[in-house]
């Protein structure tokens, strides 16, 4: 939507975050996905706490889908509903990357940096989509 006066409403840097994190989103998958491989041939990984450790990885991957373009969409479209849902589907990203972080069964340095870096994204795009959709309800 544009208004009379031509303002566009949508922001630019949340867009390029949507791409960029859209792009790590595969590398973390892919990366941590190795990570629990090689923790489950190098260490004594119980098949109990494998599970859910790939069960949490495959339920992010899951919701960065959803979450991406729910986001984009609402951007670009200026719209505060797909937004707040896209910042919905956030939250529970923010859960999942902090039970990688903090509650898997071995953590490495490399998780430690790879969650810290989507946590970080995961805060900068928060506070954007919340200034974006603050624009476009007034």
């Amino acid at each position: 939507r544009i208004l009379n006066n031509s303002f566009q409403l949508s922001s630019l840097p949340l867009q390029i975050l949507f791409y960029v994190n859209g792009i790590y989103s595969i590398f973390y998958f892919l990366a941590t996905l190795a990570m629990i491989v090689y923790k489950s041939q190098v260490f004594s990984y119980p098949d109990d706490f494998l599970v859910p450790d790939l069960a949490v990885l495959f339920l992010m991957a899951i919701l960065e889908v959803p979450r991406l373009y729910l986001g984009c969409k609402g951007n670009l479209m200026e719209e505060e509903v797909p937004l707040g849902l896209s910042l919905g589907f956030t939250v529970g990203s923010v859960v999942l990357c902090v039970y990688l972080l903090a509650w898997q069964t071995y953590i490495l340095w490399a998780d430690v940096v790879l969650n810290a870096v989507l946590l970080c994204a995961y805060g900068l795009e928060s506070g954007l989509k919340v200034t974006a959709i603050a624009a476009f309800v007034s």
